[in-house]
């Protein structure tokens, strides 16, 4: 098990990074949506780190012809799926399975998807149940909720169909079991989730319509969609780490260069700066999605109370949360029970491991209350969830942190502790 130890820095700094690990949700979508061409598609800066990897490799396990340069990644579709004879191993990625779910549901053959022991016991029966409803043949072990996940996959019949749950990833499962419809499909949400899979799909053809912040129409597809020619953006959701450090040490500054900022991705960057960091952004293109710049200059810092358009930052919440216990006051974050699905149960892991460091912290059925205080030393577990690891890691520069079980930061952010190594002293030691 590799461990990994942040020391506490004690003056400011000035950083300039347009090497932050490319956007995870995209690289994995630009893979599995190159299966919807007849032609090649060209996708430069795909992150190549072990979750989108898996991807790449299922992609091409189904009939793809795969070509990995330096630079570029080029995915020639097959005429039609393969079924394989194997299983499909989505390693660590939660994103992963369920797009998976809701492509191969509707693409004829039997398809296995497993992932590994994490992965295997994360809840899919939130994909798995709307996917049957409206038709589709999904088993799984713990009644359809537990991988392996078993796919008898065939043309499926339009649905219209309410979600309990604002979630891109069940949104975008759903979404690709429409497209192989025969008319169109209708989507509602409690209120909009992050919106990729639309934004990528119409710029490659597709026709998503969205009605208003709750309901989508999903046209199914006449014909094959326009091959992918995009170079993967920077993931925010990675960036805000260095966010946060800036923040919350005195006179320090980051640069993020070449970042999705795509509305519903920016939103932890909206609170921080709520909270008090001097934050800009700066929209230098936008094609398939914005892309620009953040700078981000510390702020003394306040508590926040989050509650709202949770889906749009669910997945920097733990990070946010050490910016929680460096701010001045209390801080609470509610209806974010989606936390407890992630790769860890993300409430519990915070909660425990900001007491651990000293820190007041409440544990609330859909969230947490934090009190800012002061970081003391501490020994961290990761319970294997790179968000974690990479959180308490920076945490570790307010006060020296030594985290346990740090594989897991590989599987979205491969260069996280290089980048960190410009801000601070690192070790990593262990097997």
């Amino acid at each position: 098990m590799k461990s990994l130890k942040v020391y506490k820095i004690d003056k400011p700094f000035s950083v300039e990074f347009d090497s932050v690990a490319s956007d995870k949700s995209i690289s994995h979508r630009c893979a599995i949506f190159s299966l919807l061409s007849n032609e090649t598609s060209k996708i430069k800066n795909f992150l190549k780190a072990e979750d989108t990897l898996n991807t790449l490799s299922i992609v091409e396990k189904l009939g793809a012809d795969v070509k990995r340069d330096e630079d570029m990644i080029q995915i020639t579709p097959p005429k039609e799926i393969k079924e394989p004879p194997f299983i499909l191993d989505c390693g660590n990625s939660g994103t992963a399975m369920r797009l998976f779910m809701g492509f191969l549901s509707s693409q004829k053959g039997f398809f296995v998807l497993h992932g590994d022991k994490y992965l295997a016991s994360r809840p899919m029966k939130r994909v798995s149940k709307p996917l049957n409803s409206i038709g589709a043949k999904i088993d799984a072990r713990d009644n359809g909720n537990l991988s392996p996940i078993a796919i008898r996959g065939e043309k499926l019949k339009p649905f219209d169909y309410e979600s309990a749950v604002a979630s891109a990833q069940v949104k975008s499962a759903m979404i690709l079991a429409a497209l192989n419809s025969d008319d169109v499909s209708r989507y509602k949400e409690p209120h909009l989730s992050r919106d990729h899979t639309e934004r990528m799909l119409n710029g490659m053809g597709a026709k998503i319509e969205r009605i208003d912040d709750k309901n989508i129409k999903i046209h199914p597809l006449k014909e094959p969609l326009k091959p992918l020619n995009i170079t993967v953006p920077s993931d925010p959701s990675s960036g805000f780490f260095f966010a946060v450090a800036a923040a919350i040490t005195k006179g320090s500054e980051v640069v993020l260069k070449n970042v999705s900022l795509n509305p519903t991705r920016i939103e932890a960057y909206e609170v921080l700066k709520k909270m008090g960091a001097d934050i800009t952004f700066e929209v230098k293109e936008n094609i398939y999605e914005p892309i620009g710049e953040i700078v981000v200059k510390y702020g003394d810092l306040k508590g926040v109370e989050v509650s709202s358009d949770i889906a749009w930052l669910i997945d920097e919440l733990p990070a946010l949360s050490i910016a929680m216990a460096c701010a001045k006051g209390k801080s609470s974050v509610t209806n974010a029970k989606e936390l407890r699905v992630k790769e860890s149960d993300r409430i519990k892991s915070v909660v425990d491991n900001l007491k651990k460091c000293g820190i007041l912290a409440e544990e609330l059925e859909d969230g947490y209350v934090i009190e800012g205080g002061e970081f003391k030393s501490s020994v961290i577990d990761s319970f294997g969830d790179h968000r974690i690891a990479m959180s308490f890691a920076i945490a570790g520069l307010k006060a020296s942190m030594q985290i346990n079980d740090t594989e897991c930061i590989a599987t979205s952010f491969p260069n996280f502790i290089e980048l960190l190594n410009n801000i601070g002293k690192v070790e990593v030691f262990g097997d």
